[in-house]
């Protein structure tokens, strides 16, 4: 698959990814955009010339994405595996095959795989619900973006933090996030007096440690709280939007976007045709479809 892209892509950096990953200066999009200039002459292939467009995505991520056993509520095969894929990501990824005319592959990474697999050529695209920061913009091009996460907590209904009405009523709380992402590394230490501890491997253990009582709450986007709250009806969503005692954040680590090789005009060409369609509101109603048919404990 897509084995003819230069080899020497594969050396390209790897540095911290993020389901709305490490913060930087200035516009992603515009960073993404101005990295394409004068790419068609190198000669970067589309990968999808053979009419797949194979995806990268973890599988394990609700409700962006998701493994289930079987192919109910439109689910794809995962790539050598018994198993098959479903949630944002995937319904997403469908919508720009079918206009387009292509197959859909998926391929089931672990997340600090997903860009190098794109640079590589390994897959053409990542659709995983990746926030379209400056840092990873260096990286890799991006269209969309696809979806406008906001960023939350979560805590259990029964906590002492359960009617916080901002930031500074979760002054004293212990608070992890996902490794990597801008909510660990961003978000967290905008909570003064916040004991964050060690950063989880995953979401779902992220999860998991707010569940467990290891922390008192944590820091994640908007999408992943309305999963969570399907598999975890004890927790209680924080949203201080509206409130000057809210998170700071830019647009780049909100719009979430998918990602393809640097200089891949044609792909990301043809995939922002459709994205460029669709509203915030079209967005938002797939999200709700995906959290619909998330499997509990998703």
């Amino acid at each position: 698959m897509k084995k003819f892209l230069a080899l020497a892509m594969a050396l390209a950096m790897t540095a911290s990814l993020a389901a709305c990953g490490g913060s930087g200066s200035g516009s992603a999009a515009s960073a993404a955009g101005s990295s394409t200039s004068g790419s068609a002459a190198q000669g970067v292939a589309s990968g999808v010339e053979d009419g797949v467009l194979t995806v990268a995505m973890e599988c394990g991520y609700a409700p962006y994405n998701w493994s289930q056993p079987d192919d109910s509520n439109g689910a794809v095969p995962i790539k050598d595996s018994n198993e098959y894929a479903n949630g944002y990501d995937v319904m997403m990824a469908q919508k720009l095959c079918d206009a387009n005319g292509w197959q859909l592959e998926i391929v089931r990474l672990d997340w600090d795989s997903l860009i190098p697999a794109v640079q590589s050529g390994t897959v053409d695209a990542v659709i995983a619900g990746q926030s379209m920061t400056a840092d990873r913009a260096q990286q890799v091009d991006f269209a969309g973006p696809y979806l406008y996460a906001s960023i939350i907590c979560l805590t259990k209904a029964d906590s002492a933090f359960a009617s916080a009405k901002g930031l500074s009523d979760l002054s004293g709380g212990s608070a992890t996030s996902q490794l990597g992402t801008i909510w660990y590394d961003t978000c967290l230490p905008q909570i003064e007096g916040a004991q964050i501890q060690t950063a989880a491997e995953s979401a779902p253990a992220m999860l998991m440690a707010l569940e467990t009582g290891a922390v008192d709450f944590v820091c994640t986007d908007m999408p992943t709280a309305q999963g969570a709250l399907v598999a975890y009806p004890d927790f209680k969503l924080l949203d201080f939007s509206g409130s000057d005692n809210n998170f700071e954040v830019s647009d780049e680590d909100v719009n979430i976007g998918i990602s393809v090789m640097k200089g891949n005009t044609v792909l990301k060409d043809a995939l922002n045709s459709v994205l460029s369609t669709m509203t915030a509101d079209d967005f938002n109603d797939l999200m709700a479809q995906a959290v619909a048919v998330q499997p509990i404990g998703g």
